[in-house]
């Protein structure tokens, strides 16, 4: 191989000296030692100055080179010029020569001499072989193809260091060293390089070392850098590799983590990277006035940071931040929410500051409204919401309406201190005084025996109930969630002059029946309840795709008056289609349809001992509209199923068209004291008609007008879609 590299890599420097222009110097000038020659043809300066010249003694001095610097004069600059450089010796032989004639204007030259006040001219030596040490045939050939230096040119030590670096800028070279060596023709260039091995793996090691936290996966390394196994590691590439790196965590949102120093790269072949991806040494809670101003917070410090899936020893990912600010403000305690960050103890490490703005978490309110099954009604309520800074609410409420009277107060606790699963818990007791919907209506009523007036149900209780969603951990977005309660109930059956009325007046033809399931008209229901929901609609307030299923058991236990045995189950599914059969102006290419197709489907029976007050109430507001509230039936069983188009009209009022049926399957004979069939109620029937939603603080207002089957019509109000 080295005879070829000879043969092919070299010229005999005669051939050298024939080509070039004949240059042309003078004797030294004191103080000046680069010589500039005005004006001169080719042929004077040969015959003039030829015999100057030494050439046996040129090839002899080769080895004497040096980066000499000398200063040039800036007066009267020539067009035209040769130049050489003398020996420092006083023999006037040259050293090197510029064999060059350059064609420059005197403007230009002297532009760029008063840029630099040196002239670099470094020596220039004679190539007449070049030879590729330590490289395979594939690298080799590489080699020779970016090198300039080339056999039969001259070169300087600058060029050869940029050779170098060509060499390196390949990236499959560890080492790279250059070496002339004086040959009786010239010089010989030896570049002795030192292959990368061969990349059989790329590990990664975090700092601080968190290998059960790390983010990067190796599964993620090998898709990165498989394709670079089992070949010569090429610098170039495996930095393209580790570019990768940095731009996966950066799309993953892990915006503090970045490969740092240099690839530690073994002889066998493996690749060590260190990587600081931005570990959480701690989390701060901090608390500012509307000013930024830093302030004594309320809310104690755990309630923000268990609603944080970042935690100290994690990797800091801006996905999981705006999550984390999402669940925390939604708590309802805060006006602003915020991240900022501050340096760790361990300079790689970082804190995590959430600066908080807090709100208002007291409030009274008033209202009057009405509804369809209520009428016209009052309320007061006053709510705590943050209790204690503990994230805990109080409240009580009083409504008093033409059908209703309520007291009521509750505790919640949203998440029960040290539980890992999210589980809360309610406490509540109530009064509640109501005309049920199972003796009164628009059309027909039951009437009390003693003071043949509507009968009242008073109930008069409490209760507790704990909800936890079922999820992988208590940040995901859970398949269901679940309810469990015990609850205590006294059910009084009352007139108007608050005495207990067991007995129906006789009505439509039918005897007096009993108002309550014991013949005392009170009992006591014992309850356990249970419950289930899946809720994966878009938006809980007006969906426009997705679906919910709500699934209910109660079983009460037979003690008490009455001794009242039962089991009730119900079900509740909707879905939402989204659809665009109107083109609405308003709407912007990119936002989400709000037209939808709505459908919903109820059901629920009841077994063993069933209380009249306790029976399914049909018709409706929320059942099926064109009826009045309760005017299809109320019986044990039931079943209804509506189907809705809604659209928008304007952003903040829209339209549906919706069609309702239900029935009570035949089931009234079996409600205690018939109170379906003595009324004369339908036991089934449908409606349909047109609504209108407009869009409040408190939810869609809704205003409906339906149709029944019997062809009576009906206006229909409530706040929040029906389903």
């Amino acid at each position: 191989m080295v005879n070829q590299i000879k043969k092919s890599h070299f010229f005999p420097l005669l051939g050298i000296i024939l080509t070039t222009t004949v240059w042309s110097i003078s004797r030294p000038v004191k103080g000046q030692d680069i010589l500039f020659i005005k004006n001169l043809k080719d042929q004077e300066i040969q015959q003039k100055f030829l015999g100057h010249l030494n050439l046996n003694k040129y090839s002899d001095n080769l080895s004497n080179l040096n980066n000499s610097y000398f200063k040039v004069s800036t007066s009267k600059l020539p067009k035209t010029f040769y130049t050489a450089q003398l020996e420092k010796s006083s023999s006037n032989k040259f050293k090197d020569i510029n064999l060059s004639e350059t064609f420059i204007s005197q403007e230009t030259i002297r532009s760029e001499i008063n840029k630099q006040e040196i002239l670099e001219e470094e020596p220039r030596i004679l190539v007449v072989e070049v030879i590729v040490k330590g490289a395979n045939e594939e690298l080799e050939n590489l080699i020779y193809n970016i090198l300039q230096t080339k056999p039969g040119r001259t070169t300087t030590r600058s060029e050869l260091q940029q050779d170098v670096n060509a060499i390196y800028a390949t990236g499959y070279f560890a080492n790279v060293q250059v070496t002339p060596t004086d040959t009786p023709l010239g010089v010989r260039i030896t570049y002795a390089v030192k292959v990368n091995p061969v990349l059989k793996q790329v590990v990664v090691n975090t700092v601080p070392d968190i290998k059960d936290q790390r983010a990067l996966l190796p599964e993620t390394v090998q898709k990165i850098f498989g394709q670079q196994y089992n070949k010569t590691l090429n610098l170039r590439d495996l930095q393209k590799g580790i570019k990768k790196i940095n731009e996966w965590y950066a799309e993953q949102g892990f915006d503090l983590a970045q490969v740092i120093g240099s690839p530690a790269v073994s002889d066998d072949g493996v690749i060590t990277l260190i990587i600081a991806e931005g570990v959480i040494e701690n989390i701060k809670v901090r608390f500012f006035n509307a000013e930024d101003e830093p302030v004594d917070g309320g809310t104690r410090d755990f309630i923000v940071t268990r609603e944080m899936q970042l935690k100290p020893g994690s990797v800091f990912n801006r996905k999981t931040a705006q999550f984390d600010l999402q669940r925390i403000f939604g708590l309802g305690l805060f006006e602003d929410v915020r991240i900022s960050f501050s340096p760790g103890e361990d300079l790689r490490e970082v804190i995590v500051n959430v600066d908080l703005v807090e709100g208002n978490t007291g409030s009274l309110a008033a209202g009057t409204g009405i509804s369809s099954s209520s009428g016209l009604f009052g309320t007061i309520s006053y709510q705590e919401q943050n209790l204690g800074g503990n994230g805990q609410t109080i409240g009580g409420e009083i409504q008093v309406g033409e059908r209703e009277l309520l007291l009521d107060v509750n505790f919640t606790d949203p998440w029960i201190a040290g539980d890992p699963y999210r589980t809360a818990y309610t406490v509540n007791g109530f009064r509640r005084r109501t005309i049920s919907l199972v003796f009164d209506g628009d059309d027909s009523s039951i009437r009390t025996m003693n003071g043949f007036d509507s009968p009242r149900v008073i109930r008069t209780g409490g209760g507790v109930s704990f909800a936890r969603p079922l999820a992988e951990d208590p940040f995901s977005k859970p398949d269901w969630r679940l309810t469990a309660g015990l609850n205590y109930q006294r059910v009084l059956i009352e007139n108007a002059n608050g005495k207990i009325a067991p007995l129906s007046a006789p009505i439509n033809g039918y005897p007096e029946q009993p108002l309550s399931f014991s013949d005392s008209g009170r009992d006591d229901l014992y309850t356990l309840s249970f419950a289930a929901a899946q809720d994966f609609r878009n938006n809980p307030l007006r969906p426009t795709s997705g679906h919910v299923i709500r699934l209910g058991l109660e079983q009460t236990v037979p003690i008490g008056s009455g001794s009242i045995g039962f089991t009730r189950l119900r079900g509740n599914y909707s879905y939402y289609i989204p659809v665009n059969l109107i083109d609405l102006g308003f709407i912007e290419e990119n936002q989400p349809k709000p037209q939808a197709f709505a459908f919903n489907v109820q059901l629920g029976t009841v077994f063993e001992d069933l209380p009249p007050y306790e029976a399914f109430v049909i018709g409706g507001s929320n059942s099926i509209r064109g009826y009045a509230e309760g005017e299809v039936g109320n019986g044990r069983s039931f079943f209804q199923a509506t189907a809705e188009y809604r659209l928008p009209i304007i952003p903040a009022v829209g339209a549906s068209i919706f069609f309702d049926y239900g029935t009570t399957i035949k089931s009234q004979r079996s409600v205690r004291g018939l109170p379906g069939v003595v009324r004369g109620l339908p036991s089934d029937g449908y409606g349909y008609g047109v609504g209108l939603r407009i869009q409040s603080p408190v939810g869609p207002i809704r205003v409906d007008y339906g149709i029944n089957n019997e062809g009576d019509s009906r206006v229909h109000f409530g706040i929040g879609e029906r389903f």
